[in-house]
């Protein structure tokens, strides 16, 4: 049994790890104006790629990464409209790259509970932003996921 939950808890830290090195490869591809073929090729031959992140986890991260950029002109209207009196652009930018990740999960990791896509996000948000952001992104992704009736 306790093998189990330190397995899990191991699963749990890798895939908290691979939404961390998602929201790094979307900063490339945002603030550096790369397609994200070129966001790819860079980071995991740089030195991210030296860090011990299972294939499946690399695999995770690039999907969720790959997922934002493929239906950001979905998903950006879907936070401004939680998002009110804000336009997406005026946003702290890792705050509008954690927003988009989770609503990217949302919509396309149906398996994954909206609890955990909302823990994730404050967790990143903590790490890459400041305490304001995590008020800020609980509050536009609680709403997004009642909108979506998401559980």
């Amino acid at each position: 049994m306790a093998e189990r939950r330190t397995l899990d808890r191991d699963a749990k830290e890798s895939r908290h790890r691979g939404r961390e090195v998602a929201v790094q490869m979307l900063y490339q591809w945002e603030v550096g104006k790369a397609s994200m073929y070129e966001v790819r090729q860079t980071f995991w031959t740089g030195p991210a790629a030296a860090e011990s992140l299972p294939d499946e986890h690399r695999l995770f991260a690039t999907r969720l990464a790959d997922g934002v950029v493929e239906h950001v002109a979905a998903i950006d209207p879907i936070i401004t409209e939680a998002a009110e009196h804000w336009r997406i652009e005026r946003m702290n930018v890792m705050d509008r790259l954690i927003l988009r990740l989770a609503v990217s999960e949302f919509l396309h990791e149906p398996e994954t509970p909206a609890k955990v896509v909302i823990n994730e996000a404050l967790e990143l948000a903590r790490t890459f932003s400041n305490d304001d952001s995590v008020r800020f992104i609980n509050g536009i992704l609680d709403a997004i996921r009642k909108k979506l009736e998401r559980e």
